[in-house]
């Protein structure tokens, strides 16, 4: 099995955006940063105002701290809080985003047409994700052990993303620890 690669949250210079609502620190950008397919990042929203539009973009997204958001899509609005499951939208719907109670910190997951399926999921201990998807990755939040195979274990520290394009079968296996996402790409 290849060694995933490690990116820390903190290594990370934060971005602002152009409307002035927050900033976002890019992880990932898969394969290649100006021409990817697959994107994680982390941002911290500070005031309500309307997502950036991503057409041909599936994304996925996950409150990670502060109150919550409320999305307004096209049809319906969603509440998502820190203990809400991530959801997912068409990256062209581009939602306005109202605060519930201050500034949150939020995972995203973004992945181009035509490049598998991306989902996301909370990856509580004991979890465990299979080997096999084009590209897999783990968010962890906070700090926690995670078993790579049944060869050995890696800690990761608190605003880690561990991910791998290697496609090995070894199934990845949260031990111990506390908050955490499990972030895929599968074939279409």
């Amino acid at each position: 099995m290849r060694t995933p690669n490690r990116i820390a949250l903190a290594d990370c210079l934060p971005q602002p955006w152009r409307n002035g609502g927050g900033t976002t620190r890019e992880l990932l950008a898969w394969p290649r940063s100006g021409d990817w397919r697959v994107r994680v990042s982390v941002a911290e929203i500070a005031r309500a105002g309307d997502f950036s539009a991503y057409p041909g973009v599936a994304r996925c997204f996950a409150v990670l701290e502060g109150a919550g958001v409320e999305l307004a899509l096209p049809g319906r609005r969603l509440t998502l809080t820190a203990h809400s499951e991530p959801v997912q939208f068409d990256g062209a719907e581009a939602p306005h985003c109202r605060l519930l109670d201050g500034p949150t910190q939020d995972l995203n997951l973004m992945v181009q047409q035509g490049a598998g399926r991306a989902h996301m999921r909370r990856a509580p201990p004991g979890s465990r994700l299979p080997g096999g998807a084009r590209w897999r990755g783990l968010y962890a939040a906070d700090a926690l052990q995670l078993e790579l195979g049944s060869a050995r274990c890696e800690a990761l520290a608190a605003g880690t993303l561990l991910w791998s394009d290697a496609g090995d079968a070894a199934a990845w296996t949260v031990r111990e620890g506390g908050r955490a996402w499990w972030l895929t790409l599968e074939a279409a």
